[in-house]
């Protein structure tokens, strides 16, 4: 299977949550590699990389994220597969 990356941004109460705690684990339960931060206006940045039904399932969880978070909008941008090893949160 080919690997797609996906650039996700995601807005709205995702910081102080453990959303990039939960973002970690949820990519590695799915098998995908990339990296997630937080960014300074207070929306997370996430680089994923995987077949493409293990990110539908992965992009689903992010529209949610973990309880204590309010996820108001998801931003969708498809980029060049940078061929990460695994999954990490970067500061």
């Amino acid at each position: 299977m080919a690997k797609i990356h996906k650039q996700i941004i995601v807005k709205g109460k995702v910081q102080g949550v453990y959303f990039r705690a939960s973002t970690k684990q949820t990519a590695e339960l799915l098998g995908i590699t990339g990296q997630v931060k937080n960014l300074p206006d207070g929306s997370v940045w996430i680089a994923a990389e995987s077949e493409a039904a293990a990110m539908e399932a992965f992009i689903a969880w992010c529209r949610q994220g973990p309880p204590h978070a309010v996820v108001s909008a998801l931003e969708l941008t498809d980029a060049p597969v940078q061929h990460y090893t695994k999954f990490e949160v970067v500061h």
